[in-house]
C-alpha cells in the first residue's frame, strides 16, 4: 500500500491506550496521521471548512466519538473519502443495558438506537474489538459482516512487558484486580470469593476506585487478607502487575461483559502474569485449555473463582510456567504485531479512490 494520509476526526482522547496503539501501528504501516479536533462536535463541518482542512485518503472516527460521527460522515461523503469508525462501545447499549438509564422499549431508547444505527450504516467500515462485539453490531445495527473488522485492543508495548524472573512475589500468593469498580467488572464477586476462599494463604488486592468501591469495602469488613489500593499512575501500572502472582479480569454476568476482553487482561498477559476471568466467547477458543496462562470461570460465580484461585495457589511452583504461557498466548493472539496485521487487512478492504 502506498503512503497515505488518515485524518483522525473528533474530540477524542489522544492518550487513551486504544488510540495510542492504533496510531502507532498506522505509522508503522506507512500512514501519515493528521488530526482535526473541533471546538464543538456539532459545528465541526463548518470549522473544518473555515480551517481549510486538506482532503485525506481516509477519515477515522476514534473510539467513543459517536457525537463526532455525523459531521465526519457529511464531510467525508462530500469529498468522496472513505470513513472508518472504531466505536469500541455502543452508546445505546451503554445507556440501556450497562447503566440501565433507559428502558429498552422507551421512546428515548428507540430514538438513541435509530440515531446510532444511522451513524453505523453510513460508515464504510466499523471496527470491533472482539468477534461477539462485531456480531452485536451486525445484529443490532443491521450491518453486513463485510463492513466490519475485528481488531483486538491489545496493550501498549513495550510499556507492558514481561518482568524478569526475580520480580515474582515472595510472600503469600498475591491476587490482583485493578479497575474502575463498575458492574461489568464484578468487583463484588471478587470480595465474595475472598470470603469463600479455602486454600493456601493468599492476599487479595483491589486497586482503583469507582461506583462499587464503597459496597466492596463494606462487604470486606473483617477480611484481613483483602487490601484496597488507590489508583496508581498509568506508567507505574506494569510494575504493579509484575509484583503480583495472579491477575483477575472481569466477572460481571451482563451480555456486554461477555462481549469484551478488558484492557486489564491484555496488559496482564503482556506482563507475563496468568489471568483468571469470566468465561466468554470473546476469547480465542484455543485459550480455553490448561496451561494457556488464562483460565475461565462462570460469570458471577464467586465460589468458582475462589476454587480457581485455590488451584493455582496450591501449585505455586507452576506459576512461572503459567507466566511463560501467558506471554506465549499474548504473542499468538493479542500482540501489537497481530493487531498490525489485522489493521492492515482492514485498510486493504477499503475502496480508496486514487
Amino acid at each position: 500500500m502506498k503512503n497515505r494520509t488518515v485524518l483522525w476526526w473528533g474530540r477524542f482522547d489522544p492518550d487513551y491506550s486504544r488510540n495510542r496503539v492504533l496510531r502507532k501501528l498506522l505509522r508503522e504501516l506507512g500512514w501519515t496521521i493528521r488530526y482535526f479536533r473541533p471546538l464543538l462536535s456539532r459545528f465541526a463541518g463548518a470549522e473544518a471548512g473555515l480551517r481549510r482542512i486538506a482532503k485525506p485518503d481516509l477519515v477515522w472516527v476514534p473510539c467513543f466519538r459517536q457525537r463526532d460521527a455525523a459531521t465526519a460522515i457529511a464531510w467525508a461523503r462530500a469529498r468522496g473519502v472513505p470513513i472508518l469508525f472504531d466505536p469500541l462501545i455502543s452508546a445505546w447499549d451503554k445507556q440501556v443495558f450497562e447503566r440501565g438509564k433507559l428502558a429498552e422499549d422507551s421512546p428515548e431508547a428507540q430514538d438513541l438506537l435509530a440515531w446510532e444505527q444511522s451513524l453505523f450504516r453510513h460508515m464504510d467500515m466499523v471496527v470491533a474489538d472482539t468477534r461477539p462485539h462485531a456480531e452485536f453490531f451486525a445484529e443490532r445495527f443491521g450491518l453486513a459482516m463485510e463492513k466490519l473488522s475485528v481488531i483486538p485492543v491489545g496493550a501498549e508495548e513495550p510499556l507492558f512487558a514481561p518482568a524478569p524472573p526475580d520480580r515474582a512475589h515472595q510472600g503469600p500468593v498475591e491476587v490482583l484486580f485493578f479497575g474502575s469498580f463498575i458492574g461489568l467488572q464484578g468487583p463484588e464477586i471478587i470480595v465474595e470469593a475472598a470470603k469463600l476462599y479455602d486454600g493456601p494463604p493468599v492476599s487479595w488486592h483491589l486497586l482503583g476506585a469507582g461506583p462499587l468501591l464503597a459496597e466492596c469495602r463494606a462487604a470486606a469488613q473483617g477480611l484481613e487478607n483483602v487490601i484496597f489500593e488507590p489508583w496508581t499512575d498509568y506508567a507505574r501500572l506494569p510494575d504493579r502487575i509484575q509484583d503480583a502472582d495472579i491477575l483477575l479480569g472481569v466477572f460481571g454476568a451482563s451480555e456486554k461483559a461477555g462481549r469484551v476482553i478488558p484492557n486489564k487482561v491484555y496488559q496482564a498477559l503482556a506482563c507475563g502474569r496468568p489471568v483468571l476471568t469470566r468465561r466468554s466467547e470473546a476469547y480465542p477458543h484455543d485459550l480455553d485449555r490448561p496451561g494457556s496462562g488464562i483460565a475461565f470461570v462462570p460469570p458471577g460465580d464467586a465460589d468458582a473463582l475462589a476454587k480457581a484461585v485455590s488451584v493455582w495457589a496450591s501449585r505455586r511452583d507452576r506459576l512461572p510456567d503459567l507466566s511463560a504461557s501467558a506471554i506465549a498466548s499474548y504473542g499468538c493472539h493479542f500482540s501489537n504485531a497481530i493487531i498490525r496485521e489485522r489493521l492492515r487487512d482492514a485498510l486493504e478492504r477499503l475502496d480508496f479512490r486514487d
